[in-house]
């Protein structure tokens, strides 16, 4: 349907420019729509807020990633308005306390209480939105959303930021991660990879900070062939990636890590760069399959399995440029901006029909 003119009010303490949200505001834009922003100054109190400061009129009521605190004032707010309301987790505030940071024990009152929590603040969107197939499911199992309220819409990448740029192997080759040193990254199963590492001289760097970072430090500390490198700014990112050979993804051993496909996959991907990364069902299973990605699989929290995939990738630096193309095509295939706004006008498509 046509939703040319139409108005999304974007609502919550969020970050715009976090990539989720540029992304996704983006496709909002290409996809006809208004964007507009309430920021309420205390997140429980918004709606009482904006009966002073009256919000933009809208259509459409989006709670951005990570906001689950904004979620009841918006929907009090959206069902004031007979508005629609569209929630984009991206986590479960749940999941990331009990299970990814293991701070609330998932037997426990407060567990449960967490847990109640959430299920009533997912129950007051009409749309949630869901990174990859595998957390729609989570949604759905352990929140209680109702399926036909879950549409999946990949992260993807700016793709006007990472794009392939020239670069030229030269032994020794650099094999770069980039995160926040968390356990769902598991950057301490490549400080083991680089101890076990048998083939052609590498680099390994580790770019970031993080709670596991000092860990990985210390562990790495009689690695002669591990670097370690602060964070570069966001717009920085992609030159200093294209200065690498072989990316790396994700190798963590929590539940999470098996239904997210993270940041630094679609970006390697968007900038053409040869990618290994832990298996995982999140990803499409076509692209599982495929035998010609670009992209390297191995078993998640395998150090072994990681070290010989790097050394068989190394071993043939005259097929890292295909490799890199490959990576692009694949992007291009799942996870392109293209693909990002037809999943969002998928999803926005099932809202009740325009009047008349």
């Amino acid at each position: 349907m046509n939703r040319s003119g139409r108005t999304v009010l974007w609502w919550g303490r969020f970050d715009p420019d976090y990539s989720r949200n540029r992304i996704l505001r983006q496709a909002y834009i290409k996809l006809g729509w208004q964007v507009a922003d309430f920021h309420p100054v205390v997140s429980p109190l918004g709606d009482f807020e904006a009966r002073l400061r009256q919000p933009p009129q809208a259509d459409l009521v989006h709670v951005p990633c990570f906001r689950q605190r904004d979620l009841n004032a918006a929907a009090r707010y959206a069902r004031r308005h007979h508005l629609p309301l569209l929630f984009d987790p991206l986590i479960s505030a749940f999941d990331k306390q009990v299970y990814e940071r293991r701070k609330v024990s998932p037997c426990t009152t407060a567990a449960r209480q967490l847990l109640h929590e959430e299920q009533q603040q997912f129950a007051n969107a009409d749309i949630v939105l869901a990174d990859t197939p595998e957390h729609a499911r989570f949604f759905a199992e352990i929140l209680y959303v109702a399926p036909e309220k879950l549409h999946v819409v990949y992260v993807g990448a700016e793709d006007s930021l990472f794009r392939p740029l020239p670069h030229e192997p030269r032994p020794p080759l650099e094999v770069l991660f980039y995160g926040s040193f968390i356990p769902l990254q598991g950057p301490q199963v490549i400080i083991e990879a680089a101890r076990l590492y048998q083939g052609p001289p590498v680099r390994w760097t580790l770019l970031g900070n993080g709670p596991l970072k000092r860990m990985c430090h210390q562990d790495a500390a009689m690695l002669d062939n591990v670097t370690f490198e602060d964070w570069v700014a966001y717009d920085h990112l992609p030159v200093r990636m294209a200065r690498a050979d072989i990316l790396l993804g994700v190798f963590g051993n929590t539940p999470k890590a098996l239904r997210v496909i993270p940041n630094k996959v679609f970006q390697g991907l968007a900038c053409g760069k040869p990618l290994i990364t832990g298996a995982a069902p999140a990803y499409p299973d076509e692209l599982r399959a495929e035998l010609r990605s670009g992209i390297t699989w191995v078993p998640m929290n395998d150090p072994a399995a990681l070290a010989t995939a790097v050394a068989g990738v190394a071993a043939h630096p005259d097929q890292l440029v295909e490799e890199g193309l490959r990576a692009r095509a694949t992007y291009e295939r799942f996870f392109a901006s293209a693909v990002v706004t037809a999943q969002l006008d998928t999803a926005l498509a099932s809202l009740r029909p325009e009047p008349g």
